[in-house]
This record gives C-alpha cells, sequence and structure tokens, in this order.
C-alpha cells in the first residue's frame, strides 16, 4: 500500500514527526523557496506550514493530491481558506496549543505593569538602583476585570483567583454558571471598567470587538487602574490608551499585541513606546517551546485522521467546527446509520432529512449531519469520502439535505434518524441510539418498524408478511449454511399476517445470491444484506 507524503514546508519538532511514524512519507521543503514549494507539493497529500509558508490558489493548482493543509500554530493569515475550500482541500490549525501559554503571560504581564518589572530592569542594567521611583502595588485584594471569559479568560481567572482578588467578567456570550464556579461575577463593560484595578483583555478581534477599551471607557476607570491586552491587536484604541496613560487618567498598561505589528510600522503604536508606565513584548503569547510543541503535534495527529478520512475537529473548512463533548459520542453512529440508509434505499434519496432528537438537539450537531452524509456515501462513490467533500457529493446529486433538531424524544434519550424520500415518493427511515455505559449503538427504528436491537458490523434485514413458520424457515437456512444468529430482533405493524421486519445480528457477512434465496424461502417484500464499517 502506497504511503501518503506529508510535505513539511517549515522546521517542526521530532515530537511531531514522530506522530506520522512509518505510516507516511514525510518530505521537507523549504516553504520560503516558491520554486521549490511548487515542486515538492506536486505529490504531496499533506503540507504542514508554520507562519512563513504562504499557502495559496497557485500552490492547491499545483498539487496533484493535496488534501489537507495544516498550519502548527492558531493564526491563518499565510492560507488562503476559501481557495482550499475550492480546491477540496481541509485545512486545519491547532487553536488550543497555545491556551496556557497566553493565559500565563497575561498573568505575568500584569505583575510586570503593577510591580514595574520593565523599567526596573533597564534601570539596574543601566547601573542605576531607582528603589523608590519604581515603587508598585500588590495584586492582593485588588478587583481584577477579565473582558472576555473564554477558554483563556477562563485560565487568566482559574491563575488569578490564588492572589486573593476579587474577579469580574465581561462577555456577551459568557455561561453565568462557569463565571460563578470560578469566582467571576459578571457584569456589563462599564461597571467592568469603573471597579476594576486591572483590566485583562482577551476577545476575539472582529469588527465588533476592535476598539472595545477607548476614551469613553478609560473616562470610567479609577486612576490606579493597569490595562493588559495579550489577546488581539486593535481590541483597545491605542490612541485612547496613549491619551489616558500620558494623561495620568490610568496608571499603566502591558502590552504584547498591537494594531499594527511591530509597533514601530504605526505612528499611533510607535507613540506608546515613548512612555514609561508602558511594558511592551513582542507578541509573545504563543512563544513557548510547549505551545509549539502543542501545536505541531496537535495538526499532525489531526492530518493522520484526515488522510483517514475521519472527522477532524479542528477544520477550519468544515461546518461544525470542534464537536461538543456530548455530540461526540453520536459521530459514529451517525456514520453507520448512513451506511445502512445506504444498503436500504438502493439509490440517492431526492431529500433526505437528518433528524436529532433529544438533549443534544440543544448542541451544535453539525458534525453528526457531517458524519451521517458519510456513511451514506463510503459505498456510493470510488473516491475517499470527507467530511469535506460530502456535502459537494449531495449537492451534485441534486439531494436536498436538511439538519432537523428537536430536544424532545419518547423512547430514548438520543435519537439520530435519517430519513429519505426516493424519487418514486418511498420512503426510507433508519435510527438509532446510542446505550448504557459503553455507549453500545443500537438501531430503534427501520422502516417505520420500532427497535431495540445493537447495530452490529453484520446485518441481515428482511421485510415480509407475517406468518406462522417462517422465523424458523430463515433460522434453519442460516443455521445450514453455518451462519451464527449473535442476536435478532422481529417487529410487526398491526395484527397477525401484517408486515413484519426482522433484524438479525450475524457473525459473518451473507453473500448476495444466498440472502436472495433465502427471500425467495419466505416471499420476502425485501431483504437486506449490511455490513457496516467504522
Amino acid at each position: 500500500m502506497t504511503r501518503p507524503v506529508v510535505l513539511l514546508a517549515e522546521e517542526l519538532s521530532p515530537a511531531t514527526i514522530e506522530v506520522f511514524g512509518d505510516d507516511a512519507d514525510v518530505r521537507h521543503v523549504d516553504g520560503t523557496d516558491r520554486g521549490a514549494l511548487l515542486e515538492a507539493v506536486v505529490d504531496a497529500d499533506a503540507l504542514l506550514v508554520r507562519s512563513a509558508t504562504q499557502v495559496d490558489a497557485e500552490v492547491y493548482a499545483a498539487a496533484r493530491s493535496l488534501k489537507v493543509v495544516a498550519r502548527a500554530g492558531v493564526g491563518l493569515d499565510n492560507v488562503d481558506v476559501p481557495a482550499a475550500t475550492s480546491a477540496g482541500v481541509m485545512v486545519i490549525n491547532a487553536p488550543t496549543s497555545n491556551i496556557t501559554s497566553a493565559a500565563e503571560l497575561a498573568v505575568a504581564l500584569i505583575l510586570a505593569s503593577l510591580r514595574n518589572i520593565g523599567r526596573a530592569d533597564a534601570s539596574v542594567k543601566a547601573g542605576r538602583w531607582e528603589r523608590k521611583q519604581l515603587t508598585g502595588v500588590e495584586l492582593l485584594g485588588k478587583t481584577v476585570g477579565v473582558v472576555g471569559f473564554g477558554r483563556i479568560g477562563q485560565l487568566v481567572a482559574e491563575r488569578l483567583a490564588p492572589f486573593g482578588v476579587e474577579l469580574l467578567a465581561y462577555d456577551p456570550y459568557v455561561n453565568h454558571t462557569r463565571a460563578a464556579e470560578l469566582g467571576a461575577r459578571v457584569v456589563e463593560l462599564d461597571e467592568l471598567m469603573r471597579e476594576s484595578d486591572v483590566v485583562t483583555v482577551h476577545m476575539p478581534k472582529t469588527p465588533e470587538t476592535t476598539g472595545l477599551i477607548g476614551a469613553e471607557q478609560f473616562a470610567l476607570a479609577k486612576p490606579s487602574l493597569h490595562v493588559v491586552n495579550a489577546a488581539r491587536g486593535g481590541l483597545i484604541d491605542e490612541t485612547a490608551l496613549y491619551e489616558a496613560l500620558s494623561s495620568g487618567r490610568i496608571a499603566g498598561a502591558a502590552l504584547d499585541v498591537y494594531s499594527s505589528e511591530p509597533p514601530t510600522a504605526s505612528e499611533t503604536a510607535r507613540r506608546l513606546l515613548e512612555l514609561d508606565n508602558v511594558t511592551l513584548t513582542p507578541h509573545l503569547g504563543a512563544s513557548t517551546a510547549e505551545a509549539q510543541e502543542k501545536a505541531g503535534v496537535a495538526v499532525a495527529k489531526s492530518v493522520r485522521l484526515a488522510l483517514a478520512g475521519e472527522l477532524v475537529p479542528d477544520a477550519v473548512n468544515v461546518a461544525g467546527g470542534a464537536i461538543d463533548d456530548l455530540v461526540r459520542p453520536g459521530v459514529a453512529l451517525a456514520d453507520r446509520l448512513g451506511q445502512l440508509f445506504t444498503a436500504l434505499a438502493g439509490e440517492s434519496p431526492e431529500l433526505l432529512d437528518i433528524e436529532v432528537h433529544g438533549e443534544i438537539a440543544s448542541r451544535d450537531v453539525t458534525a453528526l449531519k457531517l458524519s451521517a452524509l458519510r456513511g451514506v456515501f463510503r459505498s456510493v462513490v470510488t473516491e475517499q469520502v470527507s467530511y469535506v467533500n460530502a456535502p459537494v457529493l449531495a449537492e451534485e446529486r441534486g439531494i436536498t439535505v436538511q439538519l432537523v433538531t428537536d430536544e424532545s424524544t419518547e423512547r430514548f434519550r438520543n435519537v439520530i434518524t435519517l430519513r429519505g424520500t426516493l424519487r418514486d415518493g418511498g420512503v426510507v427511515s433508519v435510527s438509532g441510539t446510542l446505550s448504557g455505559v459503553d455507549q453500545e449503538h443500537k438501531l430503534t427504528e427501520v422502516f417505520g418498524h420500532a427497535l431495540d436491537v445493537a447495530l452490529s458490523d453484520h446485518l441481515l434485514i428482511i421485510r415480509y408478511q407475517d406468518g406462522p413458520g417462517l422465523i424458523g424457515t430463515y433460522g434453519l437456512r442460516l443455521g445450514e449454511a453455518g451462519i451464527n444468529i449473535g442476536g435478532m430482533q422481529v417487529s410487526r405493524k398491526g395484527r397477525r399476517g401484517d408486515e413484519a421486519l426482522v433484524v438479525l445480528d450475524l457473525d459473518e457477512s451473507v453473500d448476495r445470491e444466498f440472502a436472495e434465496e433465502l427471500g425467495a424461502a419466505i416471499d420476502a417484500r425485501s431483504i437486506h444484506t449490511v455490513d457496516l464499517v467504522y
């Protein structure tokens, strides 16, 4: 079997390379050498970069087999994501690789600003001994406002709690329960600015958050306020910050990020360099050995998943993004239900509803939709089906796909249903759930028949007119063929003589010719052999 080619365009850690082991042909190229990159990427299945390599439409056009581009870091400024999507290439980054490093730097900057660490270092190195002039303030007993209470903001809050501070949190999407667990009181931004002795910012940069803290907010602040930004440049209006610092409106600031980087590239940011009450660092949030290692290893693991056609939580051009922990166990189930649907339908539906019922319906279940589509097309197309191209395959076939969610359910805690309308108006439906501590895959409905049977690897599903002796007939024939029945369930609609459906859990696969003979023996309406993979 030919090993996939993984091309490293920049230096990555040995641990990153070890993730691939002997399962990939790992090659190296200088990604900043455009000619060399375009030549090397021709045969690549995966391309791994950091920040120096520009991955654009020209690169995608040159690559004949490229399936995935991975950026070993958080940002994607050097990767053209829309062009990748158009080319059918998955793009991956490592969004959580630097969160601990970023949180720790924010705490370090808070302490540096309060205790004048930067000025003190420069003073001693210059031969001065300015103890009196560099008197600082303690963090103990101070009020710290955390603007943006996502993963990094929460990590900062956790690390600040032992200092004996009062925590305030501002975030329009904050989970109030989680904030309370961390000892933070959720307030509006104006209240946070009025009450805080320290404000640390951890928001993403969007049109709504750019300039979030400006002259109006500084006008509310205590003269003792210190502000810290280790998130994104531009969240704090740098002109307003300069005026607040230079006029004594606030006491100090510490910045790791700027609207233009380096800050000397911008007249506005450059003015901050003139002030003594500002501590500045050169965008060091992710610059730790541990963060770099985590980023490389994380994207390498995701690349392995992508090359295997599996769901990649950190794929940025796959709708749904990271998978909710409550939703994740259903991903494999949705895939297997998709495979079962295709086996029963025997054709592509015109309309396919992917229904999610129960408590997980309150979460982002896009991953279940993508997984179900992947299962639907596994046996339909010759190319590898991924979570990127499965929706495209459906669109190409004129299949209207709808994701339907409903938090109510009757028989089970959570249920996933695939319901497809075929060209002749017929409807095929399959439903499943996860059962018990081991999250066993269970079939709960097929063709409208209620069930509670294992969704195993080898199934024989028969629809027939109910009558005496039929179970014995197909049971005997399977026994004579040496095929063992691991489990079974019969479901009947209505009374004796109405349609019955049996799902047989077999220990091995049944060939089609035998199945047709078996169906003829009991005058079955339909008989389906199903072999599932995952």
